[in-house]
C-alpha cells in the first residue's frame, strides 16, 4: 500500500489524486539510457543471422513463437494452436510459453525483418520497458527525486536475473506491466475503485499474454507485501483495505470473461498436458550465489556460478555483497516505515524461497531444509522453479535503494521548513548526500551488465531459405528436417520454420505437449519415432550403424506418419556419417542448394 507519506505515517486528510508528472527532457533522457543500454546488450546478434544468444534452443522457440503469432494475425489464423509443428498432432500455444502479448504488436517487425530482429526488438523491449515502467510508477508515487527514480529502475529492469533471463526466456522478461498493475491494485486514494479495477482487469488480462508464470509471482509478492504491510500499518488497512478488494473483485470480474476461451483451451483444449515434464525444485539456488558475481556483469566469470545456479539463464540471486549491505543498512535506517518493513518481508520471504528443499552453500548441501518445502505440495506453487523467486528480490532491491537516495536528496529551497519534511529529505548536507551515492555506486558498478554472450547457428540452407522446398511439398505434406529433433534439444525445424515465416509445416520441436493422446503427463516435445531416436545418436556421435530391414521399413513408417514429402539435412557437426545413415534407410539424394535432399513421395505414396 503506498500511501504513507515520507515519514511512514499516514495522513488523516482525504487522499489525493496522485500527481501526472508531465514527461519533460529529463525524463526521455532516461528512458533513451535505458533502451541505449538494452540495445547495447544485444549488439552480439544485430545483423549477424549466424549467431545465437548462448541458451540457443531457447531463442529458437520464441523466435518461431514470434513468428507464428505474425502468421496468425496476417492468416488470421487461432492464435492458442498450431499444427506448423510437430506435425500432424500440432501444438497447444496456449500451453507454451506463446507470448503473444510480444509477438502480436511486433507483427510488423517480423514480416519486414524477419524473427531474428523481432526478438532482439522484443529483448531490448522487455529490458527498457521494464525499466522505464518502475522509473514511472518511482517518480509518481515513491520518489521525488528524477535521480532516484532513475537509480531504482536501472535496477529493476537491468539486474544480473533480469538479463540472464532476457537472452532467453521473454516470458520472464516481460514485467513492464508490473509496475502498472502494482500502482492500480496499491492506489492511494479510497475514492477510486471502478476505474482501477477495470483497468486492472484489462492489464492482468494482458500479462496471461505475456507471460502467466510472472503474473503468478506477481500475486504471491503482491500478497505478502499486501498482509506485511497491515500488520505494520493496521490503520492504513483499514483505510484502503476495502478499495483494494473492491478493485480486485472489478479486475477478476473483467479478465474472467476475456480469460475463460484461452484458459480452458490452455487445461483441456488439443495439446493439453498435465504438470511439468521437469522436477521443479531440482531448479534451486545455491546461498552463496546471493552475495556472487552473475556471468553477464563486468566481474563475471563461467566457473563460479555454474556451480551456483541451474543454468545460465537462471542465475537471478547474484546481486553480490555491496548491494545486499546496503539494503540491509536501508531497511534499518528506514524501518519507522511500514513500506520499508513490507517490502523488507517481501524480499526476504522470496529469497528464502529460492533455496529449494535443502539449503546449498558453495555446491554442497548443508542438510538444513528450506523453506520451499513447506510449499512444495501448494498448487500452481508446485510447478514453479524455485531459482526464479529471487526476480522479486530485484524490485524490492530497485525501490528500497530509490527511497534512500530520495530521502538524501537536496532539500526545496523555499525557507519553509515544512516544505523540507514534506519532501523527505533529511540534514547532513552534501557530504552525508556524496558518501551515500557512492556507496550506491560502489554497490552498483560490479552488477553493471555486459552484452549478452552469442554461439554459432548453422545457417539456414540456401534450398529452404529460398523456397527450393515448395517443388518438393504439396498442401497436407511436411518438410522433415535432418535429424527430426523433439524434445528439449535445438531444432533445426524450428530455427527454419521461423527464419522463413512458417512457411511449411515440420513434425518435432521444442515444446511441452502430452506423452500421449490418451495420457496427458507433461513431457518435452512429442514422443520420440524410432527412425527421430536413430538419427538424433548418429548426429550426436558420428558412428554409423547398421542398418537393417527393419529400420527401412520403420523408417518409412515414421515418414507416413509424418506425412513427409521431403527430407532436407543441412549443415551438421557429423554430416557425413548422419548422410550415410539416411542413405542407407531411403536411399541416394541429391544435393541442392547446399543441403542434402531426399525426395520422398515415391516411397510414402
Amino acid at each position: 500500500m503506498t500511501a504513507p507519506t515520507a515519514s511512514g505515517t499516514v495522513e488523516a486528510t482525504p487522499a489525493r489524486r496522485p500527481r501526472r508528472l508531465p514527461v519533460r527532457a529529463p525524463d526521455a533522457l532516461v528512458v533513451a539510457g535505458y533502451l541505449g543500454l538494452a540495445a547495447l546488450l544485444t549488439t552480439g546478434q544485430w545483423g549477424r543471422p549466424g549467431r545465437l544468444f548462448h541458451q540457443a534452443g531457447d531463442q529458437i522457440l520464441f523466435e518461431w513463437m514470434l513468428a507464428r503469432a505474425a502468421r496468425a494475425v496476417t492468416g488470421l489464423e487461432n492464435p492458442l494452436h498450431s499444427s506448423a509443428l510437430n506435425a500432424p498432432d500440432g501444438v497447444n500455444l496456449m500451453a507454451n510459453t506463446s507470448v503473444l502479448g510480444l509477438g502480436v504488436p511486433l507483427t510488423p517487425v517480423t514480416l519486414l525483418f524477419g524473427s531474428q530482429a523481432a526478438f532482439l526488438v522484443a529483448v531490448v523491449c522487455c529490458l527498457a520497458g521494464t525499466a522505464t515502467a518502475w522509473y514511472a510508477l518511482l517518480r509518481r508515487r515513491l520518489a521525488g527525486s528524477r535521480v532516484a527514480a532513475a537509480v531504482g529502475g536501472l535496477v529493476c529492469g537491468f539486474a544480473p536475473g533480469m538479463v540472464a533471463q532476457a537472452g532467453a526466456h521473454l516470458h520472464m522478461a516481460a514485467q513492464f506491466l508490473v509496475p502498472a498493475i502494482l500502482a492500480l491494485v496499491f492506489h492511494p486514494d479510497p475514492r477510486r475503485v471502478r476505474r482501477p479495477g477495470v483497468l486492472l482487469g484489462l492489464l492482468v488480462t494482458y500479462q496471461v499474454f505475456l507471460g502467466e508464470e510472472v503474473l503468478v509471482f506477481l500475486v504471491l509478492a503482491a500478497g505478502t507485501f499486501a498482509l506485511a504491510y497491515a500488520a505494520a500499518d493496521r490503520a492504513a488497512a483499514r483505510r484502503l483495505g476495502p478499495a483494494l478488494l473492491a478493485r480486485i473483485g472489478i479486475g477478476v470480474a473483467v479478465s474472467l470473461p476475456l480469460l475463460a476461451y484461452p484458459l480452458w483451451f490452455q487445461f483441456f483444449g488439443p495439446g493439453h498436458y498435465r504438470g511439468m515434464p521437469f522436477h521443479a525444485y531440482g531448479y534451486q539456488l545455491d546461498a552463496a550465489s546471493f552475495t556472487a558475481s552473475a556471468r553477464q556483469t563486468v566481474l563475471g566469470d563461467d566457473h563460479l556460478p555454474g556451480l551456483l545456479a541451474p543454468n545460465p539463464t537462471e542465475e537471478n540471486s547474484f546481486f553480490g555483497p555491496g548491494l545486499l549491505v546496503l539494503a540491509v543498512v536501508i531497511v534499518i535506517w528506514l524501518w519507522r516505515r511500514p513500506l520499508v518493513r513490507a517490502l523488507a518481508v517481501c524480499g526476504l520471504l522470496f529469497a528464502l524461497l529460492s533455496l529449494g528443499g535443502q539449503v546449498r552453500l558453495d555446491g554442497t548441501p548443508t542438510g538444513i531444509p528450506g523453506p520451499y518445502r513447506l510449499v512444495a505440495g501448494v498448487p500452481l506453487l508446485d510447478l514453479a522453479v524455485p531459482a526464479r523467486f529471487p526476480l522479486v528480490c530485484v524490485p524490492v532491491l530497485g525501490v528500497l535503494l530509490a527511497l534512500s537516495l530520495d530521502r538524501l536528496r537536496p532539500a526545496p529551497a523555499t525557507g519553509d521548513p515544512r516544505s523540507v519534511t514534506a519532501a523527505g529529505a533529511v540534514p547532513g548536507g552534501v557530504p552525508v548526500r556524496l558518501l551515500w551515492g557512492g556507496a550506491v555506486a560502489a554497490a552498483l558498478l560490479p552488477l553493471i551488465p555486459t552484452p549478452i554472450r552469442t554461439v554459432p547457428a548453422r545457417p539456414v540452407p540456401t534450398f529452404v531459405a529460398e523456397g527450393g522446398w515448395r517443388a518438393y511439398v504439396p498442401p497436407g505434406r511436411t518438410l522433415v528436417p535432418v535429424p527430426p529433433v523433439t524434445g528439449a534439444g535445438v531444432s533445426p525445424a524450428m530455427l527454419w520454420s521461423a527464419r522463413t515465416g512458417l512457411a511449411f509445416p515440420a513434425p518435432g520441436g521444442y515444446f511441452i505437449g502430452p506423452r500421449a493422446a490418451d495420457d496427458p503427463a507433461a513431457r518435452w516435445g512429442a514422443p520420440d519415432r524410432p527412425t527421430a531416436t536413430l538419427l538424433r545418436r548418429v548426429a550426436e556421435t558420428g558412428e554409423v550403424p547398421v542398418v537393417t530391414e527393419e529400420h527401412r521399413r520403420q523408417a518409412l513408417e515414421d515418414l507416413r506418419h509424418w506425412r513427409a514429402a521431403v527430407v532436407v539435412q543441412g549443415g551438421l557437426h557429423h554430416g557425413e556419417p548422419v548422410r550415410r545413415t539416411v542413405e542407407a534407410l531411403l536411399g541416394p539424394g541429391r544435393t541442392v542448394a547446399g543441403a542434402h535432399v531426399w525426395d520422398v513421395r515415391p516411397l510414402v505414396g
